[in-house]
Parts: structure tokens; sequence; C-alpha cells
């Protein structure tokens, strides 16, 4: 292997590196503010994420990704209001307002209409994923397992090597990368039950995390490449959209909330 193939499989460290250290300070500050100021981060991004959904879906330019970006930023915020009864919980307030933007996207839109319904909502499900767990230590446990997964992953796939994960679907992705970030999470989770932080099934569960996490980074990629674009916008310079960083966090946030929803409703009869 020569200097330039070596040096070029590298080449997207440093840009890795530097957005996760700045996500990472955001993140950080506000979980550490907590109240209104991590609502407003979880607020905005959501907010920003189905935007960039819209955008990528219907890229002639409407007023439509603005204004489903602008009801998710609304539906977030009236779903961070008190707590949910799970007897009563797909008819709560804090439920409906979830679904009002990929409705809205699904009836407006020109084009992929059940694409736009069902990835909308799952952003939005992340979002409700995301005011549940925090700002506090889940939140904090459920981000080193989706940091852990992709810098496994990472440094595995392009040191290993090996059969592609989903060539059609995200070329890079190999299948010991993938591995790699489950055992990542579940040596996290089995030092957090070594803390006595959590129990065996919990520890055991953050593999399944990290694997939602994948494939919520999967299938960003393949919406991507079904509508022909590389990045979801370019509100972060050189390194894409918002939605381009949280796509893992979206898939494993989305698929929590919406098992610990289902979870809520059998035990609650």
């Amino acid at each position: 292997m020569n200097s330039e193939a070596s040096s070029s499989k590298w080449a997207d460290l440093a840009p890795r590196v530097l957005s996760a250290i700045a996500m990472a300070g955001i993140a950080i500050s506000a979980i550490w503010i907590g109240g209104a100021v991590y609502q407003a981060l979880i607020i905005v991004v959501i907010g920003l994420c189905m935007w960039e959904f819209g955008r990528l879906l219907n890229p002639t330019p409407t007023a439509l990704p603005i204004v489903v970006g602008l009801a998710a930023a609304a539906g977030i915020f009236l779903s961070s209001f008190g707590p949910i009864n799970a007897p009563n919980v797909i008819l709560s307030p804090q439920i409906a307002a979830l679904f009002v933007a990929p409705v809205m996207g699904a009836i407006l839109a020109s084009q992929h209409r059940v694409l736009f319904f069902s990835y909308g909502l799952l952003i939005m499900l992340a979002g409700l994923g995301f005011l549940s767990m925090g700002p506090g230590a889940a939140l904090v446990w459920f981000i080193l397992i989706i940091i852990i997964s992709d810098v496994a992953g990472y440094f595995a796939g392009r040191m290993i090597g090996g059969k592609k994960f989903w060539p059609r679907v995200s070329p890079k992705k190999t299948w010991s990368g993938t591995i790699a970030g489950w055992v990542g999470a579940l040596i996290l989770g089995l030092i957090g039950m070594a803390l006595g932080k959590f129990s065996v099934v919990d520890a055991l569960a953050f593999p399944f995390i990290a694997f939602a996490g994948q494939m919520g980074d999967i299938v960003q990629s393949a919406i991507k490449r079904k509508v022909g674009v590389k990045d979801s916008s370019n509100l972060i310079p050189g390194h894409g959209g918002v939605l381009d960083r949280f796509d893992a966090m979206i898939g494993a946030a989305g698929a929590l909330a919406l098992l610990t929803g289902a979870g809520s409703l059998i035990f609650a009869g």
C-alpha cells in the first residue's frame, strides 16, 4: 500500500474528530446547564433535521422544508410539557404533537410521501427519546454508546477491512467495523455494570442500541443515495448537515423511544 492510499484512507479522521469535539462541547454544556437550555437544543436539532429531510425529499424550492421544520420544533416543544401517562400514551397531546410534522410532510410533499411520514416520525420519536433521557446520566451513557460504537467501527473497518456490510447502500461499512461497534458497546455496558450503574440485562442491551444507531446511519445513507445527494445540507461547513451528524443518534433514540413506549403500553395492561 503506497503512502497516498494510506493517507487517503484516514483523510476524514481529522474532520470527524473536530466535529465530534465541537458537538460534544455543545452537548456537554447543554446537559450540564440542563432545563430550558437542554430543551432548546433538542428543539433546534430536531427542527433542523426535519428541515433538512424536507429539502432532501423535495429539492424544488418550496416552503415545505421550512414549514415541516417549524412544525417539528413546535411538536418537540409541546412534547416537553408534563409526564405522559402510559395508559393514554397514544391519545396524549404530547404524542399527538409528534405526528403533526410527518403528516404535514406526507400530505404536502410532491413525492416520497410514505418515506416522508415514516422517517419523519422516527426523527420526532428521537426527539421524544432525547427529552426522556436527559439531561442526566442516562443520556450521557447513551451518547457514549454511539461514540464508542462509531469509533470502534471506524478503526476496525479501516484496519481490518473485509466484507462489506451493505455495499449497495453504504459502500464503506464493513462487517468487521459493524461487529466492532457491537463489541465496543458491550464492553461499555460491562464497565457500567461493574461500576454498579446497570444490571446484566441493561449491559446486554447496549449492543442493540449500537445496532439501532448503525442502522440509523445506513437508513440515512440509503435516503441520500435514493435522492442522489451526498450531504443533507451544508450547515456545517465541510461536514454536511445536522442530519448527517445525528443520523446514528436519531436511529438509536427513535428505536429506544419506540421500544420503551411499546413496553409501557404492554406492562400497563
